[in-house]
Order: C-alpha cells, then structure tokens, then sequence
C-alpha cells in the first residue's frame, strides 16, 4: 500500500511500516469530515502528500533530541511523516486553523506518534526555539523567515547551520533575490523519480 515510500526508504521499521500504513487510512477518513487535502487530490496521498513531505529527510537527517517547529502544518504535513521517520527528533506542529491541528492531532494518536506536540495559533506567539523550522508552502520564503527568525536557536547541533527549510514550486528567482547568499534549492526530483516530482518541486533551504 505504501510502495513508493517503502521503495525510496528500504530500510523502514516495521513500526514505521504500520505507521504510514495507517496514515494512507487515517487521512482519507479525516479528509472526509475536515478537508485538509484537496478532495482532488486525496487518491494521490502517498506520492502528493507523504512522500512530498519525506523529500525533506533526504535533504537532511536532523541529528537526535533535534527540534523542528512545523508552522502552518494544516493537517500535519510535513510534519507527521518526517516524525515517523525521525522518531528521536521532536516536531511542533503550529495552524492557525483548530480543526486542522485536530485531524493532525488524531492523526498522530492514532499511530502512537509520541515524538509530536501541537498548537493552535500563530507563530507570532510562539516563544519557543527550535533548531529547524519547516513548512510546505505557507508563505514567501522572505516573510516567513522575517516571523520566524525569532523561534530559531542559536545554538547548532546539526551539519547544516539551523534555518528554515521548505517544500515550493515554480520559479523561485525573485522570490528568493535578496537571500540567495544564505539559500540552497534542491530539485526533489533529484531524491524521487515520479513524474510528480518533475513538475519544479523544490526543497529551499535558507540559513537563519
């Protein structure tokens, strides 16, 4: 049921196996009372959604006892399969949107997910600090930098220096013009061959 996630992570636990197993039931499920995934595009949940969101732990394996701020998570995402993946990491998944942080939060109950905790608002309000904060397209890459700098440790336990890392498409040239110095962008397709990941999916890193 979770072929191309179990092709492009061999070496998935069977624990991590049910995990997602049970994600490719849950959502669909959810999506039906509260949509937070285009009705659309509720079929193509494993490649669209799971694996999309996966592309980020191929970009970097946070190092353990790491913690990831996932802002604007709507129903989880990347969030809840990146914690399945990195069970000795730590995500804070944030929505200003209280019914999606519910579905997320379900979500994650329901697959023992013990690595997750959640909040309802804006990060704005936030005063944690996290070593990494992740997002699937929320915002440009400037604004959301300039909101969340602020929930960005200092202090570094990662190869990469920490920062804000997020899932675009489409061109990103003006968007990214006055950070280009302190920005990677990786095409996902580089990571995963599916015609999905051709159409300019991109991971953008940027340096705090």
């Amino acid at each position: 049921m979770i072929n191309h996630i179990s092709r492009h992570f061999p070496n998935l636990s069977p624990t991590q196996l049910d995990q997602f197993e049970a994600m490719m039931r849950l959502y669909p499920d959810w999506n039906a009372k509260i949509n937070v995934i285009s009705r659309k595009d509720i079929d193509n949940l494993e490649i669209n959604h799971l694996l999309h969101s996966l592309a980020i732990a191929k970009f970097i394996r946070f190092t353990p006892g790491s913690r990831v701020l996932d802002f604007g998570t709507g129903g989880g995402l990347p969030g809840l399969p990146l914690a399945v993946m990195m069970p000795d990491v730590h995500f804070h998944l944030m929505d200003r949107t209280g019914k999606k942080i519910t579905v997320a939060r379900e979500i994650a109950k329901a697959c023992g997910l013990n690595n997750v905790t959640f909040a309802h608002g804006d990060v704005a309000e936030c005063k944690e600090q996290f070593d990494f904060v992740v997002s699937r397209a929320v915002m440009p890459q400037p604004d959301l930098l300039k909101i969340c700098s602020k929930n960005i440790s200092d202090e570094q336990r990662n190869a990469l220096p920490n920062g804000l890392i997020t899932l675009k498409g489409g061109e990103l040239g003006d968007e990214l013009k006055g950070l280009r110095n302190r920005s990677e962008i990786v095409e996902i397709s580089n990571y995963f061959d599916e015609p999905f990941f051709r159409e300019g999916k991109k991971i953008v890193y940027t340096s705090k």
